[in-house]
């Protein structure tokens, strides 16, 4: 049997987006970020690069930059939480000053890794702002088929983004506890040496008791880093006992991978997809979290 995606108009294709570049209803943003890793034993796993240089050398004709870190997250954080989510009002706030909002038709993208897309794509969604999509294949994909490339920076205008936050999008380890007691699905989007234990980047080595482990490299084309098809993401999923029904998990390092996992769920009809927004960051520093590792 044959499945589909649900809801293909969150996806749009490099033709799609080529064909509508000039409609000013239209709004392309790049999302690019690096993660820096530290060595190992570091009090913190990684720093955090803008992709911005990166985007100014190069980028798709029209699109703007959206600064994760600087502009999007909360940093009142600790070091290691590096990525912590705004409260709903706050997030609309710092979206609209970047010209994400009501009216418009909002699309993705990121080099490098998927990832950085769908996290914007699921933080818009957690303020209830459901008018973005996520190119396909990236930056990548656009520019290996020759694709127009522009050294023009982008500013929009601000605009109006009207939040109407959805509950338990993002959750805190108090909710992870509590979808462990209860048997709710949890799964690791990280690369399996780490959900193994074999590689300690986060502190403690290993991964939240109980949880399966679905990388996000299962879940994109090696090559041009698109989506997987729905038929092969369902079978992923389902090979570790991920099912649409009942509440699912999902967690990284970062909240980061995580939301690629979440995204494609959602995409094959999970109706209660929840984000662990400080992830291991957060969980494998505190003693009184369990860990399990196979090492």
């Amino acid at each position: 049997m044959t499945v589909a995606y649900q809801h293909p108009d969150a996806i749009v294709s490099t033709d799609w987006l080529a064909v509508n570049l000039a409609d000013p209803s239209v709004r392309v943003f790049e999302c690019t970020t690096y993660l820096l890793y530290r060595p190992p034993g570091s009090d913190v796993p990684y720093d955090v690069g803008s992709g911005r240089d990166d985007y100014q050398a190069g980028h798709i004709p029209g699109a703007g930059f959206l600064d994760i870190q600087n502009d999007l997250s909360d940093n009142t954080a600790p070091a290691h939480l590096r990525f912590r989510m705004l409260s709903a009002n706050e997030l609309a706030e710092a979206f609209a000053k970047q010209g994400v909002g009501d009216g418009y038709r909002i699309v993705l993208y990121a080099r490098g890794a998927t990832q950085w897309a769908t996290r914007v794509w699921w933080m818009l969604r957690s303020i209830g702002c459901d008018n973005a999509a996520v190119l396909d294949g990236g930056w990548e994909k656009w520019l290996a088929e020759g694709r127009a490339v522009s050294t023009d920076a982008v500013s929009y205008s601000s605009t109006r983004c009207s939040p109407n936050a959805r509950e338990a999008t993002f959750v805190g380890k108090e909710q992870v506890c509590a979808a462990m007691a209860e048997g709710s699905c949890v799964v690791n989007a990280l690369a399996p040496d780490l959900h193994s234990g074999k590689n300690a980047r986060y502190g403690r080595a290993g991964r939240i008791p109980g949880s399966v482990n679905v990388p996000v490299s299962a879940l994109l084309d090696p090559e041009f880093k698109t989506f997987v098809s729905a038929d092969a993401a369902l079978a992923t999923f389902s090979a570790v006992g991920v099912k649409p029904q009942g509440p699912t998990l999902v967690y990284c390092g970062g909240g980061i991978a995580a939301t690629l996992d979440a995204f494609l769920m959602y995409q094959l009809g999970h109706q209660q997809i929840s984000i662990y927004d400080a992830s291991m960051s957060e969980w494998a520093k505190d003693e009184s979290m369990p860990i399990e590792s196979d090492q």
